[in-house]
């Protein structure tokens, strides 16, 4: 335990009162101010300094974030914008391809009748010369029968002319019923 203590030593504990102590207090006073000077008057700027980059960071990031919301509204008002303008052109597209369909539609059936009434200028024709082809066969047969009946032979201009009484006793309409 306590052996070779004395007792004054005993008795003064733990700190005594002389130049040690007036020198521990200086030394102690001294390596403050030095820390302070040195040490924490740095780091407290250092750490000021930090909080002040930091901060400004955080100030760039919130703008940053803010200039890519913009440009992230503008994107999406362009794509809406354009989308519109592909649904315009498709139902622009859609409208002339309807019109060009209708042209086409009206131009065959144009065309439709035009071919109709051909064929029935054609088949008229061809009825006009069926009826006169008709005509002559039974105008040839109605000579021979009259020959025979008559039992003679006609000049020419006997048979143009029996030819021509008979067409207009007969006459037009009959022929084409």
């Amino acid at each position: 335990m306590l052996v070779g203590l004395t007792a004054a030593e005993l008795r003064l504990g733990l700190v005594q009162f002389d130049w040690t102590f007036v020198f521990q207090i200086a030394n102690t006073l001294i390596l403050f101010l030095f820390l302070k000077k040195f040490l924490f008057k740095p780091v407290t700027s250092f750490m000021e300094a930090r909080e002040e980059e930091i901060s400004g960071a955080y100030n760039d990031a919130e703008e940053k974030n803010k200039e890519a919301d913009a440009i992230k509204s503008e994107y999406l008002e362009k794509i809406s914008k354009a989308e519109e303008e592909g649904r315009t052109i498709v139902k622009e597209a859609s409208k002339r391809a309807e019109r060009h369909a209708d042209e086409m539609i009206k131009d065959a059936e144009h065309e439709v009748a035009s071919m109709r009434d051909k064929a029935k200028l054609e088949i008229e024709r061809e009825k006009t010369k069926a009826v006169n082809a008709l005509k002559n066969d039974i105008a040839g047969l109605a000579i021979l029968a009259a020959t025979k009946v008559i039992e003679k032979d006609m000049k020419e201009e006997d048979h143009k002319d029996l030819i021509n009484k008979f067409i207009d006793e007969v006459g037009d309409a009959k022929w084409q019923n």
